[in-house]
């Protein structure tokens, strides 16, 4: 059923799960108030207001999670001291599927007028853009999402994948909902579980709440890493690239019925 139809009883199903309403960016607002009056969606309601904007990742980072450096630009606040030199990704702190999101060699004269022009269209959309150094590892290990489904006594590890770098250069639009990815499966490090299960233990009302999780990870500087996203909403799952990952997800579906 799609999210928005007039025509579903949404107070009619014993649970309704939120898989890819990747439309929501540019209709956050509906989208939330829509998710408060499906009474059995999973993940609540309150969950998705707090995950659609990407501003929880301060209060992850407060609560000792580590996260990807962040400066935060309101839409009323001009960019007027950029950084001379580095690497830098601009994305909207409300957005989904890699749209909307750049990689700028702020050394680079073309580069930094491009990346400027970027805060400004974001900003004329009333959006809040997210300035954070760009994460050189990814290049190479790529970005690391970890996929948690429901058990017994709260989300539990089901699998992993790998995702190939996205951001070649300067955001120039793309089309559809989504950039295309890289995916391959990837058995996760001690200190890739570690830390998704600090944000996981860090979610608003504890791990035991959502339905399904994913954390998205990649290496930082020292090469510790840190956390770029934890998606709840309408993350793709990667069912495919596990033996057994959909059958996971199905009993985590019917337990959570019964």
């Amino acid at each position: 059923m799609v999210w928005d139809s007039a025509e579903v009883d949404w107070a009619g199903y014993r649970l309704a799960v939120l898989r890819s309403p990747w439309d929501y960016p540019s209709r956050r607002a509906e989208f939330v108030a829509w998710a408060e009056t499906v009474p059995a969606l999973a993940n609540p309601a309150d969950l998705v207001r707090w995950n659609t904007d990407k501003r929880y990742l301060r209060e992850l980072a407060a609560a000792g999670v580590p996260t990807a450096p962040t400066t935060w630009l309101d839409p009323n606040a001009d960019w007027n001291d950029p950084p001379a030199t580095g690497e830098y990704v601009l994305k909207p702190a409300i957005g989904a599927g890699s749209l909307d999101t750049g990689r700028y060699d702020l050394a680079n004269v073309e580069h930094r007028q491009l990346a400027l022009a970027h805060v400004k269209r974001l900003h004329a959309a009333g959006r809040q853009v997210m300035v954070q150094p760009y994460l050189s590892a990814v290049d190479s290990a790529g970005e690391t999402a970890l996929l948690f489904f429901a058990g017994p006594d709260g989300l539990r590890f089901s699998h992993a994948i790998r995702k190939g770098p996205m951001l070649l250069g300067p955001d120039y639009g793309a089309e559809g909902l989504f950039r295309a990815e890289q995916i391959s499966p990837r058995t996760p490090e001690e200190a890739e579980l570690a830390v998704a299960e600090r944000v996981l233990a860090a979610l608003p009302g504890g791990p035991g709440r959502p339905l399904y999780a994913r954390v998205d990870l990649i290496p930082g500087p020292d090469g510790a890493p840190v956390l770029v996203e934890v998606e709840l909403t309408e993350p793709s799952l990667f069912l495919a690239h596990d033996p057994g990952a959909a059958e996971r997800f199905a009993d985590a579906i019917a337990a959570r019925v019964r």
